[in-house]
């Protein structure tokens, strides 16, 4: 699968046995390209999508803990070399990895089952960096897998793609060395 550029798929080892399990989620020393500043946990029910989002300064880093999500990632950064790109990437917390999601990167979550994820982020949560577009505009050439039935009133009125890359446009354009990505 082809990812957008600076998008890192990161395997991470889940150590079982019969008390449950230990997964070591971030070590400073793995080469991730974020310096987290502040980690969120966030619940979700089966059928919630949240998102479309898109940073201007963040970076996240996110571990689905529990559950089954899909990841709609759109490559919005002008002059990247996957300006516009879609994927779907299908996460599941029992075969657990870290995604590394770039600013510029537009992405939504839809959980399959109730699940648990936990993110950092390389800026302190500022809602002036968080804008939207809908989930289900056309352009953004995203496959959900299901119809969400739990959204927030933000994301179900968000404005269209189009919108959103207007509002984008005075961006400083794609700079930087762009991460080997990887796929599970």
């Amino acid at each position: 699968m082809m990812l957008p550029a600076g998008v890192t798929i990161r395997p991470l080892t889940m150590n079982r046995d019969a008390r449950g399990s230990f997964t070591e989620v971030f070590r400073s020393e793995w080469d991730v390209n974020l310096s987290p500043v502040q980690w969120n946990a966030v619940q979700s029910q089966a059928g919630t999508l949240r998102g479309v989002h898109v940073h201007i300064k963040h970076d996240d880093y996110l571990i689905l803990l529990t559950g089954k999500a899909s990841i709609g990632l759109r490559d919005l950064r002008a002059g990247s070399p996957t300006e516009a790109l879609s994927a779907m990437v299908k996460v599941d917390g029992d075969d657990p990895f870290a995604l590394v999601i770039p600013h510029g990167v537009a992405h939504g979550f839809f959980f399959h089952a109730p699940s648990l994820h936990l993110y950092a982020v390389s800026e302190y949560w500022n809602v002036a960096d968080e804008l939207a577009c809908h989930w289900a505009d056309p352009d953004l050439e995203l496959d959900w897998p299901a119809e969400p039935t739990l959204i927030s009133d933000r994301d179900a009125t968000a404005q269209s793609l189009a919108e959103l890359l207007e509002q984008l446009a005075p961006s400083p354009p794609f700079q930087g060395s762009v991460p080997v990505a990887s796929a599970p």
